[in-house]
């Protein structure tokens, strides 16, 4: 059975970034199998990822197939394994970010992220924040790993939009990790 997803608002920064330098990836960026086509996998742009366009119920089989995906250089996504590489559809970004923990204040703060998947990421250099402005409104992202970003979703922007007004900054924007992160 699957080990519940610690609370975020019951940990520490300090304790959720050791929680996310434990976590063990394979090493997909090494591996080059030939190409064997399409998986016939989807991921929506809510996060939901789809197996011959039903939804994968199963948290666990979506959490092992996330720690597969790779972006490649041409910008596409695949599952990748030591002895295959399979072709996945990603809609907008592959994870969401759908919590946000905010400890400290100004320049040192540090925000830490749940995605869909359970993965914890700390947002500063490695995992920067951009927002992206489009037609309907911003969309923010958080770099999760090489080519692999997390949209933020609604409400966690609502929480950074947020953060950004109380604190005043021109331009508005957010701290962590000791990076300022512009809101617009």
């Amino acid at each position: 059975m699957a080990e519940p997803l610690p609370d975020l608002n019951g940990l520490s920064l300090a304790e959720i970034a050791k929680l996310a330098g434990e976590a063990r990836l394979p090493p997909v960026e090494s591996w080059n199998p030939a190409h064997c086509g399409p998986s016939d996998m989807r991921i929506a742009r809510d996060g939901t990822w789809f197996h011959q366009g039903s939804p994968i119920g199963r948290p666990a089989m979506v959490k092992l197939f996330s720690t597969i995906l790779r972006r490649e250089a041409d910008g596409s996504f695949v599952l990748v394994t030591p002895v295959e590489k399979l072709d996945i559809e990603v809609e907008d970004a592959p994870f969401v970010a759908v919590e946000v923990k905010s400890e400290g204040e100004g320049n040192r703060r540090s925000l830490a992220f749940r995605l869909n998947t359970g993965d914890l990421i700390v947002a500063g250099p490695d995992h920067p924040l951009r927002f992206e402005e489009r037609a309907d409104g911003p969309h923010p992202y958080l770099l999760v790993r090489k080519g692999l970003e997390a949209l933020v979703a609604r409400p966690v922007y609502y929480e950074l939009a947020n953060i950004a007004l109380d604190e005043g900054a021109t331009p508005p924007g957010v701290w962590s990790g000791g990076m300022f992160f512009p809101v617009a």
